[in-house]
């Protein structure tokens, strides 16, 4: 795989923005180099018969994105962990935080699960520009659907001591168990390029009565252990060797490689913190218009 350093910087910038906005990274992925054309085409569709390496590469972005997720949620992270060994200790869930990290929990065993099952063939059936495209058309009727169907419930009466503790309370009272199984299940739609996974997830959040800021909060909690799992589990394709030259895939490319994922961590912190804010009083319409426009412009430029 030929990467260069302008190429590592910009789908570095792509991964730490689509990740995070509702618009589908490994949709981005795929249709941003057959727009391009030329060498950044070839570079998304090299393949070996000893793995993808640019798959790799996205995947080992998608790395760079979790750490930025866990940077910015540390403090609750912090306390989730703490309240899930609590909870086995006392073998009981008695506080919002330790139905929280449950909800986590479960949400992420059907993600797992369907991911490590079905990713090989989904990438290979579906990473294409023309199903992308199309891909992204449907991601835009889910974030225009999660809108128009979500449930306004009244805001909570009781006072609490900080906006945190106010979105877990509202998230365990209005998401269940079952409800997190369901969503666990719906991240693995990210497994189309062209489906966002916080889209979906901010989807069945709104749908369950969160609001907009508990959503994507709630969104990216969920996320950060599924991307991370799986950045572990396909980073290891840079380093397989190539026997086309003899080489092992990341020879060469290492500071490349490097660029791409300090650009993606830094750009992707960029975006956690612009998109709380943007949903503390904004909705999914502007992000399902983009959907629409750039899903129905590929479909035209690719079918």
């Amino acid at each position: 795989m030929d990467l260069n350093w302008l190429q590592a910087t910009v789908i570095g910038v792509l991964q730490g923005v689509t990740e995070l906005f509702p618009v589908s990274s490994l949709g981005h992925a795929v249709l941003v180099p057959a727009w391009l054309g030329g060498s950044w085409k070839a570079l998304a569709t090299d393949e070996t018969g000893n793995g993808t390496p640019y798959l790799a590469f996205i995947v080992a972005l998608h790395v760079a994105t979790a750490l930025a997720l866990l940077t910015f949620y540390w403090r609750t992270w912090v306390r989730v962990i703490g309240a899930f060994f609590s909870s086995i200790r006392t073998r009981s869930i008695t506080t919002p935080t330790q139905r929280l990290a449950w909800l986590i929990v479960i949400a992420t065993i059907p993600a797992g699960i369907l991911g490590l099952a079905l990713e090989h063939k989904l990438r290979s059936l579906f990473a294409k520009p023309e199903a992308a495209a199309i891909f992204l058309v449907i991601n835009a009727a889910i974030l225009f659907a999660g809108e128009r169907l979500r449930r306004r419930v009244p805001e909570p009466t009781v006072s609490y001591a900080s906006r945190a503790e106010e979105e877990e309370a509202i998230v365990t009272t209005r998401v269940s168990l079952r409800d997190a199984g369901v969503i666990g299940a719906a991240q693995s739609l990210a497994l189309l390029a062209g489906i966002s996974r916080s889209g979906v997830t901010m989807v069945a959040s709104l749908l369950r009565g969160l609001d907009h800021e508990a959503a994507v909060n709630f969104s990216f909690l969920l996320a950060t252990p599924v991307i991370f799992a799986a950045g572990v589990y396909k980073v290891p394709e840079l380093f397989k060797h190539n026997p086309a030259t003899g080489q092992m895939m990341i020879h060469g490319i290492v500071g490349p490689v490097i660029l791409g994922c300090v650009v993606a961590f830094v750009v992707a912190l960029a975006s956690i913190k612009f998109l709380t804010k943007y949903f503390e009083n904004r909705s999914l319409y502007p992000f399902a218009i983009y959907c629409l426009v750039a899903g129905v412009a590929s479909v035209v430029r690719f079918a």
